[in-house]
């Protein structure tokens, strides 16, 4: 077992901590997760007050049978063709939901796209170019943090792409 660091242990998240190591801003939002509620991400948006359209979801989708993380707008959906076809691929499906929590680390509703256990090839939506700030998963359900898309997009080595759907 990997051994924690001080800022992990002190209730950062591997997330928090990629951002701090990066000397990236950011603003962490932590809000009470309701367990009963269907959408985290909605969730999210509602209990922070931010248009869900700077709430951005991440999923895991497997892309000609390699794992891809997409970011998208709680808003909208994924839309798996523009996901393939923005990395080059032929087909796309979601990921089973146990091998995207161990393959990144988080669990389902907590998984960000920072931070992960094993980097995964990113896919953020174009539309997050539109805000000067975007909100994702912190690493937990109930805690989110915002940062510029740009900064995003650079720490995960993403691409931006059309890939959602209103």
């Amino acid at each position: 077992m990997a051994k924690k660091s001080k800022k992990q242990q002190s209730g950062g998240t591997p997330a928090t901590v990629a951002l701090t190591t990066a000397g990236t801003p950011y603003t962490l939002h932590a809000y009470a997760h309701d367990p009963a509620s269907p959408s985290y991400g909605e969730e999210a948006a509602e209990a922070l007050g931010v248009s869900p359209d700077r709430v951005f979801k991440t999923l895991v989708a497997d892309v000609d049978g390699e794992l891809t993380v997409a970011v998208v707008p709680v808003a909208g959906s994924l839309d798996l063709k523009a996901l393939a076809a923005a990395v080059g691929g032929k087909r796309a499906s979601m990921a089973d939901p146990v091998t995207a929590e161990r393959t990144t680390g988080y669990v389902r509703g907590g998984i960000s796209p920072l931070g992960q256990r094993k980097r995964l090839r990113t896919v953020v939506d174009a539309s997050a170019e539109a805000h000067a700030t975007i909100c994702v998963s912190a690493g937990r359900r109930g805690l989110e943090v915002e940062l510029s898309p740009a900064d995003l997009t650079s720490l995960t080595s993403a691409v931006m792409a059309p890939i959602g759907r209103s």
